[in-house]
């Protein structure tokens, strides 16, 4: 076992749910911890500082959303993995969830190999984006920092999303390549993690719409690019 094991916290309102995932991501390696509420996982988070969460979707005192917008809030989480467990199967949820910087979501009733599938998967791929991370863009008036997790325009700090701010680092980090519409899916969200087209026209809207410049340009049937 890792002498420093990845912490996750698991947070689900129905105690033999959180039995079963706890048992199997100890048994993997992890270093797991638990919350009954959306609430209770927040203030865990806080003093366990994970490196993933596990939030159900529907929860008591705090939803899975709601907790994960907090969380997503602090700056100490801007890069924490955050993994949905949900019920709902609609595409719209499903959006909701990753504009709130969710990574990943696992659809129930849940098969803990998937989920630990996932979680390893998740853990894979910001190992081996770590040789390209930390490099600051600066692009005319805009500082594109990966380290801080902030853009910054004219001397103002941008709020994004933790996607939204991986998808514009993306894009801008090779100006004036096009970028096809699979390989943003890949590069962002993961091979493994299922969404469609729609969701990176969302992301892309709420970057043009929270930067107040249209940097990103529509390759209409072929994907992105960025060019100021």
């Amino acid at each position: 076992m890792d002498s420093n094991p990845r912490k996750i916290l698991v947070a689900d309102d129905e105690p033999d749910i959180l039995e079963i995932i706890s048992y199997n991501l100890t048994k993997e390696g992890y270093e797991t911890y638990t919350a009954k509420n959306g609430l209770e996982a927040i203030e865990k988070a806080k003093t366990i500082d994970p490196d993933l969460i596990i939030l159900d979707v529907m929860m008591p005192k705090k939803t899975g959303m709601e907790a994960c917008q907090i969380l997503r809030g602090l700056p100490q989480f801007q890069k924490t993995l955050i993994i949905f467990l949900t019920a709902m199967s609609d595409e719209s949820s499903h959006i909701r969830g990753l504009e709130l910087g969710a990574d990943d979501y696992v659809s129930k009733p849940i098969s803990t190999k998937v989920l630990v599938s996932r979680v390893n998967a998740l853990f894979r791929r910001i190992s081996n984006n770590d040789d390209t991370d930390g490099k600051t863009l600066t692009i005319g008036n805009m500082v594109i920092d990966p380290v801080k997790f902030v853009v910054i325009i004219d001397k103002e700090e941008i709020a994004l999303a933790k996607k939204e701010f991986e998808l514009l680092y993306l894009l801008a980090s090779k100006q004036g390549r096009v970028f096809l519409r699979n390989e943003i899916l890949s590069q962002i969200w993961g091979k493994e993690v299922i969404v469609g087209d729609r969701t990176i026209d969302v992301h892309v809207r709420k970057i043009r719409q929270k930067l107040g410049i249209d940097c990103i340009t529509t390759v209409k049937g072929v994907g992105y690019k960025f060019e100021m």
